[in-house]
C-alpha cells in the first residue's frame, strides 16, 4: 500500500497566537484584580451604601461577588481560548 503525500500543515504565527493569549490573559487578571481587591477592599465604603440582601455591597464582593466573577472568568477564558486557536488552527 502506498500512502498519499500528507499536505503540509499551514504556518502558524506563533507570535501573534501568544501576544493574543497573553492580551487575554492579563485582561482577565486585570478584571479579576478590580473585582476582588478594587471591589472588596479599595471601594468597600463607597460601596457599602448599596445593600444587596441586607448585606453591603461592598461585604457581598469580598465574600461572594469576586468568586462569581472569578467563575465566570474561566468560562470565558475557555470560550476565547476556543476562538483564539480556531483562528491559529492550533488544537488542544
Amino acid at each position: 500500500m502506498t500512502e498519499a503525500p500528507s499536505e503540509k500543515a499551514p504556518a502558524i504565527d506563533g507570535k501573534a497566537y501568544w501576544r493574543e493569549v497573553i492580551r487575554l490573559t492579563l485582561a482577565l487578571l486585570a478584571i479579576w484584580f478590580l473585582v476582588s481587591f478594587g471591589a472588596g477592599i479599595l471601594f468597600r465604603e463607597a460601596l457599602d451604601a448599596i445593600k444587596i440582601g441586607g448585606a453591603p455591597l461592598g461585604f457581598w464582593f469580598a465574600q461572594n461577588g469576586a468568586i462569581y466573577v472569578f467563575v465566570a472568568l474561566i468560562f470565558y477564558y475557555c470560550f476565547a481560548m476556543n476562538r483564539i486557536e480556531r483562528k491559529y488552527r492550533i488544537q488542544g
